[in-house]
C-alpha cells in the first residue's frame, strides 16, 4: 500500500478553485450529511467549535466515505509545545492538511513547517514525532515515514496586522502551501471589531489576496456572502469557504419558525465570527 496523494494539496497547487464549508457543530452524523453536498473541502474546526480529538477523527471518517470531499482540521493552537503535540496528534489520525491560526510571522510559520514534516536521513525533514497510528494505516503504508512530507499540506492563517506587515515573509515560507486570511480576526486587528465589511478591512483583504498570489502560494478565506465569496474568487483566491453548517442551522431554523409563528426571523450573527 502506498501513502495516499493529497488531493486538496495538488488542486491548489495547480490553481484549481477549492470551494469549501466551515464545520462547527462537532457532529460526524451532519458532517457526512455536507460531506455529500458537493464540496471540495470541509474544515473541521478545532479551535471555536467543542471539538476532541476523537470528534475530529469520527468527521474525518465520515467525510472520507465521500471521495471528492476533502476533509481539513484546524487546530487550536499550532506554536510552541501545545502546538507541536496538537500537529503530530491531528496528522497521525489521518489527515494530510491543516489550518493553523494567528501566524505573524515567517519564523512562527517555518516552525509550524517543521511540526508538520518528519526528519529525513538528508537532515532536511521536521521534528513530528515517529508515530504515524492511523495516518500509516498502522504500518500498512511500510514507506509512510518517507512519504508524508510531500503528501501533507500546511495552510496557515494571517489574520492580524503584524501578519499582514509580515505577508511575504509569511507566504514565502518552504512549506507554507496557503495562506488563508481570517476576517473577523483581522477586521479586530484593524480597528473594526465584528465588521468585516468595513472599506479598511475589505481593502487589505484584496491586496493580501494579490500580495499572496504574487508569492505563488495559494491565498484562501471564509465568507458566507455570495457576492463576496464571488468577487474574492475572482481575484484569484484558490480555496474559499462559502459558508458554515452551524450559520445555515441557525439562519434556516429561524426562518422555518417565523413563517409559522408570524413573527420577524431574528439576524443570527454574522459567519466570519469564526474566521
Amino acid at each position: 500500500m502506498q501513502t495516499p496523494i493529497n488531493p486538496f494539496k495538488h488542486a491548489i497547487t495547480n490553481k484549481q478553485a477549492q470551494i469549501g464549508l466551515w464545520l462547527g457543530l462537532a457532529d460526524p452524523y451532519s458532517a457526512e450529511i455536507c460531506a455529500g453536498a458537493g464540496f471540495d473541502w470541509l474544515l473541521i474546526d478545532g479551535e471555536h467549535s467543542p471539538n476532541g480529538l476523537a470528534s475530529i477523527l469520527a468527521q474525518a471518517q465520515a467525510i472520507a466515505a465521500y471521495p471528492g470531499s476533502n476533509a481539513i482540521a484546524r487546530v487550536p493552537v499550532g506554536h510552541g509545545h501545545v502546538g507541536t503535540a496538537n500537529i503530530k496528534q491531528y496528522l497521525d489520525l489521518g489527515l494530510q492538511t491543516l489550518l493553523v491560526p494567528m501566524v505573524d510571522t515567517g519564523e512562527q510559520a517555518a516552525a509550524i513547517v517543521k511540526a508538520m514534516r518528519y526528519p529525513q536521513d538528508d537532515g532536511k525533514g521536521g521534528i513530528r514525532g515517529m508515530g504515524g497510528a492511523r495516518a500509516s494505516r498502522w504500518g500498512r503504508y511500510p514507506n509512510y515515514a518517507k512519504e508524508a512530507n510531500a503528501q501533507v499540506c500546511l495552510l496557515v492563517q494571517a489574520e492580524t496586522l503584524e501578519a499582514l506587515n509580515n505577508l511575504e515573509a509569511i507566504a514565502n515560507t518552504d512549506g507554507v502551501d496557503g495562506v488563508f486570511i481570517g476576517p473577523a480576526d483581522l477586521s479586530a486587528s484593524l480597528g473594526h471589531v465584528g465588521n468585516p465589511n468595513h472599506p479598511e478591512v475589505q481593502a487589505a483583504i484584496e491586496s493580501a489576496i494579490a500580495r499572496i498570489l504574487k508569492c505563488g502560494k495559494a491565498p484562501g478565506i471564509l465568507t458566507a456572502d455570495e457576492a463576496q465569496a464571488r468577487r474574492y474568487l475572482e481575484l484569484g483566491a484558490t480555496f474559499v469557504a462559502v459558508g458554515l453548517d452551524t450559520q445555515i442551522l441557525a439562519r434556516n431554523t429561524v426562518t422555518l419558525a417565523a413563517k409559522f409563528k408570524g413573527t420577524a426571523p431574528a439576524k443570527p450573527a454574522t459567519p466570519s465570527t469564526y474566521g
